[in-house]
């Protein structure tokens, strides 16, 4: 248990609740344990001596107590739901502020289906060992010692001949614990593959029919489900041993209670009402070895969810919080510098994605990046907010590490459109205002003019008001970008990060939202990542990337006669057609005004 008792503390708030809920469980436990005597006085004083007044008081004497375990039970089980779901919110609610604080490297290491799985379906599982232990964990124990000790007091003779079945039926048990966990284990792991695998074929649905690849993931889904279920199998044909196993031990219990009591009776060494509360203890005994090994199955099975659990609430951030991190003052110029930067997501030691990255971005320039694909721009952009630590060197901003600002005080001065558009359930006016939520609509209005989205957002049928359906499925790819260039606008940052936002729009609306854009950034530090060359046309610095090394830097002017790279990629998309003088002065491809 040594995974669950990790989380003990989530426990602590419903204390007095749960000692409360055992001392009701205790009080059932002992009337439980007076019954049998009970019958045994009916039977003995009661029946055998033709005593109806005796058979009466007794009867009257344990309805009234059955009446009264009724409603200590009732009181237990009212107590231990309201415990269990407390725990599990607790949790829930502790787990998720956890993973919040996680970076994106920790993110890129623990899918989304298997948080998903931890924050659901092993969270439950730990809502229900904690009411099943309110309900039954100490009854049991407490009524086989009771019942034992009852045993023993009735006929010592008697219960030392049937202890061998109890220890056998102990060994069964503690087999069985030993054996399950791991099973368990091993069952968790596969739902974790076959939610992965559902979680990824849901989210890509459009690209699976677009590439009519049904076959393949309905093949890729079967497989892990396949696997998950023999694994369920496995444990539950396991499972299923136990019982048939303990009924064996009780029905051979009672074969000798019947044989040597019914001898000792014979002989006149018991009476038949002691031989009947010895079968009844006998029974009790046998009981919480059934219900310990039901409770073994749960504990397994949550133990190995609690495991789980605890590896996400274990987990530390890459992004740490340094001691003495200070607030980055909203006053900021927003000069940002590269210093001998370098990167790896896998730590020192492995494959660098960027390598001696030396650049400085003036408060107010435009800097925008190209490349290949895989050159490391996303990687570059991503580091500056901290989403990811640099591997050496340091990231600077108005002279301070970014490293020693407070994360939440750096991500307040900038604003990202990243290259994922992802949008929220709620309403375009709730998704734009996101990072600044008592934004006026007249701001809201601002934002979405500079980002050339307030013309389409008027069109839909409840303008500001309408509905956006999960991950945005009722806007275009061009309308989700507009809006995320919305978003990060509004909260008025000193570094603007534009990560590939306008690759989904056309020409003539990039053109536009280029436009605003060129208002909106002075006084702001920005950096445009591109992948279409005329975006970047008339950038302060224009930088390319390559394998992660930054191979040229400067002007449009000086890069299409400097760079190699820099005028294949020219090349590649405007041709040698075009005059550079008319893209200087911010014609279109045919030479009209753009």
């Amino acid at each position: 248990m040594k995974h669950i008792l990790k989380l003990r503390n989530f426990i602590h708030p419903y204390l007095w609740q749960s000692i409360l809920a055992l001392i009701m469980l205790t009080a059932v436990v002992f009337v439980d344990l007076a019954i049998p005597r009970l019958i045994e006085q009916i039977i003995d004083q009661g029946i055998t001596q033709k005593n109806p007044g005796v058979v009466l008081s007794t009867t009257l004497l344990m309805l009234g107590l059955t009446l009264l375990s009724t409603l200590l039970a009732i009181g237990n089980n009212l107590l231990s739901v309201r415990v269990g779901e407390g725990f599990g919110r607790d949790l829930r609610q502790a787990m998720f502020l956890k993973i919040q604080t996680f970076s994106f490297g920790n993110l890129d290491r623990m899918k989304t289906g298997q948080l998903m799985v931890r924050l659901t379906s092993d969270i439950m599982m730990m809502e229900r060992i904690v009411r099943i232990f309110i309900r039954i964990g100490t009854r049991a124990p407490l009524l086989m010692i009771g019942s034992i000790l009852l045993m023993i007091s009735t006929s010592p003779n008697l219960a030392f001949s049937i202890f061998p079945i109890l220890l056998i039926t102990a060994i069964i048990l503690v087999v069985f614990i030993t054996h399950t966990q791991p099973m368990y284990l091993e069952v968790q792991r596969r739902l974790d593959g076959l939610n992965t695998v559902l979680q990824e074929n849901i989210a890509g649905v459009r690209v699976v029919k677009a590439f009519t690849r049904a076959d393949y993931e309905t093949q890729r889904f079967s497989e892990n489900n396949r696997e998950y279920t023999d694994r369920a199998i496995g444990v539950m044909q396991f499972s299923a041993l136990l019982n048939p196993s303990l009924s064996l031990m009780i029905n051979l219990g009672i074969i000798l209670v019947i044989w040597i009591g019914g001898l000792q009776s014979i002989n006149g060494g018991l009476s038949l009402g002691q031989i009947v509360a010895f079968t009844n203890y006998l029974l009790t005994t046998m009981t919480p070895l059934v219900i310990m090994s039901n409770l073994a199955q749960t504990l397994a099975a949550a133990n190995a969810s609690a495991e789980r659990i605890n590896v996400v609430m274990e987990t530390q951030p890459d992004i740490p919080m340094h001691a003495g991190a200070i607030s980055l003052p909203k006053n900021n110029a927003g000069r940002v510098v590269f210093e001998g930067v370098c990167f790896s997501y896998d730590g020192e030691g492995s494959q660098p994605v960027l390598e001696d990255i030396n650049l400085v971005a003036e408060p107010s320039e435009t800097v925008a990046i190209l490349g290949s694909t895989g050159s490391g721009k996303t990687t570059l952009v991503n580091l500056i907010p901290r989403f990811y630590d640099v591997t050496c060197g340091q990231i600077a901003i108005d002279g301070i590490d970014i490293r020693q600002i407070q994360p939440e005080s750096l991500l307040a001065q900038i604003g990202i459109a990243l290259q994922e558009t992802v949008l929220f359930s709620g309403t375009v006016r709730d998704n734009i205002r996101y990072g600044h939520p008592e934004a006026g609509e007249d701001e809201v209005i601002w934002a979405a003019k500079a980002a050339q989205a307030h013309g389409f957002i008027m069109a839909l049928p409840e303008q500001y008001d309408t509905h956006v359906e999960q991950r945005g499925v009722n806007l275009s790819g061009g309308q989700k970008q507009r809006i995320a260039i919305a978003r990060a606008l509004l909260i008025q940052p000193k570094v603007l990060i534009l990560d590939d936002s306008t690759s989904s729009v056309d020409v003539e609306t990039e053109s536009k939202i280029q436009e605003a854009l060129d208002r909106i950034m002075r006084g702001r530090t920005s950096f445009i990542v591109a992948q279409r060359i005329s975006t970047v046309l008339n950038a302060d610095k224009v930088i390319v990337l390559d394998h992660g090394h930054l191979v040229a830097i400067g002007t449009h002017e000086t890069l299409i006669r400097t760079s190699p790279i820099y005028q294949e990629i020219y090349e590649s998309q405007l041709g040698d057609g075009l005059n550079l003088q008319q893209l200087h002065e911010g014609r279109g491809y045919d030479g009209t005004a753009g």
